[in-house]
């Protein structure tokens, strides 16, 4: 299986650099716009957002909570998926109806000159994290950790995405998109017929594989349920993806990006649940794949796995590239510094994966915990239209940073705080109540502040 994944990797490389058009102009490095300046099509946006989100590691840990919690992980994960739902709303707020050209520059208006450094500071972390998440990935497939064949896989993909990348910045990014996505969508299909073919497959089992005694489950569905809100508006390869387009054409890919992506990943986690119900002791759920469907599947699979990570990661550079030089202006808008700041990005997420943690959800669940100091900012700021002092701002940046550091240090047993003070001893029991306490918190500081602007309003009008 090896040798034919080489191959479709290098055949893979080949097409997306083929592909791939080399620019000439920020416009198209930056903002994705064609030679002649057209925005992209509908099409074209909607499967680019698809597949950018849609990455490795969204697919193996959708199939990984399948396999762990039954039907209740895959919903879980499918249910971050709503964020399409909620960017877009966030999106028709922020343009189309305040008039804003990016997050930072609402947050400006609202919060003084400091108000994007927060910002800033959380996107920029997940962008690393999905670097080294991606590659994290593509060596599993090739290797354990720490072996020769594990490292030249994450080594040689880095270095063919950056390449590509450079080349052509976010066009190149929306153009290969619709050919990545094309091919994982063919192999997602394959893998769903192959799995409903299996000899083992039984709809029964599947659908009660849940049972609510195993609560853990339902607790990241309502931790999903919590984070959705705020999400979408720190993921900046989302939120770039919404001012490229005219309004109706931007609805419209949010809306069928959605339910694309929860068919997607739904389809995907079955895979996990069935190797779950029929898993033999001790067996991994790669290892129970491979027995239960056979080795050209277990091909499949890892091709979808490799195309999802190569679509994830150009994206990843781009938004990085435009975070670096034209929302925080740390140098001047041309093509040089931009691809000195996706080489950087990628630098940094070599560095994560050969010193960091090998925990995929984490990610997730940390930078979704951090991400919910938006979640005041949306309702009060952007949805409310509200002024409130800057120090309820930072008090949910806090607040946010604070839980999400705790569920880091719990769930990887560096800490055992919340079970002794609450008889809470899960991890995603444990994330379902710090996001709740985020929430209020932040929420609160927000009302608050808002109560105390209300009598020195009032004074002013008087």
């Amino acid at each position: 299986m090896t040798t034919t994944l080489a191959i479709a990797l290098i055949l893979l490389a080949i097409g997306t650099l083929i592909l791939a058009p080399k620019v000439r102009h920020a416009g198209e490095f930056y903002w994705g716009q064609s030679a002649d300046g057209r925005a992209p099509s509908l099409l074209t946006l909607t499967l680019s957002q698809v597949t950018t989100w849609i990455f490795a590691r969204s697919l193996l840990t959708a199939a990984i909570l399948g396999y762990y919690y039954g039907i209740a992980g895959g919903l879980a994960y499918a249910a971050y998926y709503l964020s399409f739902f909620t960017g877009a709303a966030i999106i028709a707020s922020l343009r189309f109806r305040h008039g804003f050209g990016s997050v930072q520059d609402f947050l400006r208006s609202r919060f003084g000159r400091s108000g994007p450094w927060a910002y800033n500071f959380v996107i920029g972390i997940r962008l690393l994290s999905e670097v080294f998440a991606n590659l994290l990935v593509i060596g599993m497939i090739f290797g354990e950790a720490g072996t020769l064949a594990y490292g030249l896989a994450i080594v040689i993909l880095a270095v063919v995405i950056l390449v590509y990348s450079m080349m052509g910045g976010l066009r190149a990014s929306l153009r290969t998109d619709v050919f990545q996505m094309s091919v994982l969508a063919a192999l997602l299909a394959y893998l769903t017929v192959a799995l409903l073919g299996a000899d083992a497959w039984s709809w029964g089992p599947i659908l009660s594989s849940s049972p609510l005694e195993f609560q853990s489950g339902w607790s990241l569905i309502l931790v999903a349920f919590l984070q959705v809100w705020s999400y979408p508006m720190h993921d900046p390869v989302m939120m770039d993806r919404g001012f490229l387009a005219d309004q109706k054409t931007t609805r419209r890919s949010f809306f069928h990006a959605g339910w694309l992506s929860i068919i997607a990943i739904m389809a995907f986690s079955l895979l996990g649940v069935f190797a779950g119900l029929n898993a033999q002791q001790d067996e991994v759920l790669l290892d129970a794949l491979r027995r239960l469907l056979g080795e050209v599947p277990m091909t499949a699979l890892s091709l979808a796995l490799i195309i999802s990570a190569v679509s994830t990661m150009d994206s990843t550079f781009s938004s990085a590239a435009k975070l670096s030089i034209v929302d925080m202006g740390l140098a001047r808008q041309n093509l040089r510094n931009g691809r000195i700041a996706m080489a950087i990005f990628m630098l940094g997420g070599l560095a994560f994966v050969f010193g960091g943690s090998q925990e995929l959800f984490s990610a997730v669940a940390v930078s979704g915990t951090a991400s919910l100091y938006l979640a005041p900012v949306i309702f009060f700021s952007l949805w409310g239209n509200y002024r409130v002092p800057t120090w309820c701002y930072w008090g949910s940046f806090a607040a946010a940073i604070a839980g999400a550091a705790l569920y880091y240090l719990e769930a990887g047993g560096h800490l055992n705080l919340l079970e002794p003070l609450t008889g809470i001893g899960h991890k995603y029991d444990k994330l379902l109540l710090i996001s709740l306490a985020v929430l209020v918190t932040g929420c609160g500081a927000f009302a608050l502040g808002l109560l105390a602007r209300r009598p020195q309003l009032s004074r002013a009008q008087a």
